[in-house]
């Protein structure tokens, strides 16, 4: 019999619903559900820009980052040719490859869970090779591509290979030397950055990511974009969840500060933790993953486990964490 969940912790979600100013202009975009939205989302496409301090000519919205992430894909890749990426690493890329026919080139990790930048460089000289994904902070280990590191890769990698910079967790991020994205896409037309509001800002289910790169680039990705692609309670929400940054970065603060415990608690237990920067923490093989799954699963608390690899443990409430933690002690001696 299937043992029942009472903590989500698997797929790296907000722990909170959507803030109260947030619902109601949902439920106001609901009452108008019988209308079709926009056809294209300038007007949300206006105001990310303008929260990002970029011209709209610079950003594309998608169903999640990882819908722009296809658009890029269609706008830039043929068949056969080669997408770049780590692994492990977002589930989704390598579908993202089948779904355009690319090949896809997974480049292992380094032990302690970095992305090798050095063999991923190797692989994107290939003359096949069209597109390289950097997940940062990365997914799911967590660890970070420092501004130095990410500088000396995105100078090195040809202009005729579009640099996907996965930034999905980038608001866990901080106190590190984190990359200054806008002076990067300044000096690298071939750079495209990947946000989302999946994550920090709560709105998961909604499905609004965005991309911002050079104008050229972010032309040649809208031609991809679907009409009608960007529904209105999802645009609702996205557009009074930028007016609540600051009660929404607080959240962000409380999410990172249980990050912290939980790492530290970890480790007290015996387990091998690598400090992280996404909201999860990443338990690695030679440690008893395996072991460490079971018993979650027994705690009724679900976890991402890639059996023999690692267990990636997303950071939720502190009563969901509290049960992660006290199964997980048992396990390491």
């Amino acid at each position: 019999m299937d043992i029942p969940v009472l903590h989500r912790l698997a797929l790296n979600e907000s722990p909170y619903p959507p803030l109260p100013s947030v619902r109601r202009a949902m439920r106001r975009a609901v009452a108008q559900a019988h209308r079709y939205p926009p056809f294209y989302p300038d007007d949300l496409t206006e105001e990310i820009a303008a929260w990002c301090q970029v011209s709209p000519d610079n950003v594309v919205v998608g169903n999640g980052s990882v819908g722009v992430a296809l658009q890029l894909l269609q706008a830039v890749v043929d068949s056969g040719e080669r997408l770049v990426y780590a692994w492990r690493s977002f589930d989704a890329y390598p579908l993202l490859a089948a779904m355009v026919d690319a090949q896809p080139v997974p480049v292992p990790l380094t032990p302690d869970g970095c992305q090798d930048l050095g063999a991923l460089l190797a692989a994107a000289l290939d003359d096949r090779a069209r597109v390289v994904v950097l997940c940062n902070p990365h997914n799911p280990t967590g660890s970070l591509v420092t501004a130095d590191a990410l500088s000396a890769f995105l100078r090195q990698v040809p202009r005729h290979v579009t640099v996907l910079l996965d930034e999905a967790y980038v608001e866990f991020a901080r106190d590190t030397d984190l990359p200054d994205t806008p002076s990067l896409l300044l000096r690298h037309p071939n750079l495209l950055v990947l946000r989302t509001f999946s994550k920090a800002y709560g709105l998961a289910a909604l499905r609004v990511g965005y991309g911002i790169g050079a104008t050229g680039l972010v032309a040649r990705i809208r031609r991809q974009q679907l009409p009608f692609g960007i529904n209105a309670v999802a645009t609702a929400a996205v557009k009074a969840s930028l007016r609540a940054a600051d009660k929404l970065r607080r959240r962000v603060d409380t999410v990172i500060a249980e990050r912290e415990r939980l790492q530290s608690q970890l480790l007290q237990r015996g387990w091998h933790i690598r400090p992280g920067h996404a909201n999860s923490v990443w338990l690695a093989a030679p440690d008893p993953v395996d072991e460490g799954a079971a018993a979650l699963t027994a705690a009724h608390v679900q976890a991402r486990h890639y059996p023999g690899e690692g267990l990636r443990l997303t950071v939720g409430s502190r009563r969901a964490n509290d049960a992660a933690l006290a199964a997980l002690a048992g396990v390491h001696r």
